[in-house]
């Protein structure tokens, strides 16, 4: 009998999706990276998700971000996740918190809940780094996206240790904060080599701050690889090099 899992099965067997079906995965950051990562998860059969964004959404996500529409403006990415997740797979456990992650709430988020994975598709670079630390801390498995703005170019993204990275200024950023933190560990990143492109000089950010350029085919990118990365290790394969 077909079933909404029936190809994946074909790929990772019924003791596949059983094992799948079993994981809890944390995503941190629902915005072009993290909410294509979230649905993939979903769709590849993880039967629990902790969705964490502070964010409603906005006009400027249209055109990049999974759940953003001229419908869905002004609402709770969050809660906008979780019941598209929930149209997917009607057995899918998903917890939501509409806060964003600071130092002072690692334990209260990461600790008496049992996390499989954990993807940090967070853009703030402080609250990343501690997100990292704490991960790396409790031996909880985590991949990072480092920069996925001012890219035109969806082929150049790499997995590979957080150490052994190039080019990507946000990873260049990265080391030096978690060195500073005393982490040495290997940290997977999903990271561009391509050089950034200098955005257009249009002054529309707060105080004539130009944000870091985006486009629909780059982000969602880095976001599939970082829940392939995340499946293929919940199943014990090797389809990627990166520790």
């Amino acid at each position: 009998m077909s079933h909404i899992f029936a190809r994946t099965e074909l790929l990772v067997g019924r003791e596949g999706l059983e094992k799948l079906s079993a994981c809890n995965v944390a995503v941190f950051g629902l915005g072009g990276v993290g909410s294509f990562a979230a649905e993939a998860l979903a769709r590849a059969g993880v039967g629990s998700l902790f969705l964490v964004d502070h964010d409603t959404v906005d006009i400027s996500n249209i055109n990049r971000q999974l759940h953003a529409m001229t419908s869905t403006v002004g609402e709770p990415k969050t809660e906008l996740m979780k019941a598209r997740l929930r149209d997917i797979n009607p057995g899918v456990a998903v917890e939501t918190r509409q806060q964003k992650f600071t130092p002072g709430l690692a334990s209260e988020m990461l600790d008496g809940r049992s996390i499989d994975f954990v993807v940090d598709a967070i853009d703030d670079v402080e609250n990343k780094t501690f997100l990292i630390v704490a991960c790396v801390k409790r031996k909880l498995p985590v991949i990072s996206a480092m920069g996925a703005g001012n890219k035109l170019d969806p082929t150049s993204f790499k997995v590979d240790s957080i150490w052994r990275t190039s080019v990507c200024p946000l990873a260049r950023v990265m080391r030096k904060k978690l060195r500073a933190a005393g982490i040495n560990e290997d940290v997977p990143v999903v990271y561009s080599t391509a050089p950034p492109i200098e955005p257009v000089a249009v002054k529309n950010g707060p105080g004539g701050r130009i944000p870091p350029g985006s486009i629909s085919f780059v982000p969602p990118v880095a976001g599939l690889i970082m829940a392939g990365f995340v499946v293929t290790k919940l199943l014990g394969l090797n389809g990627f090099s990166a520790k």
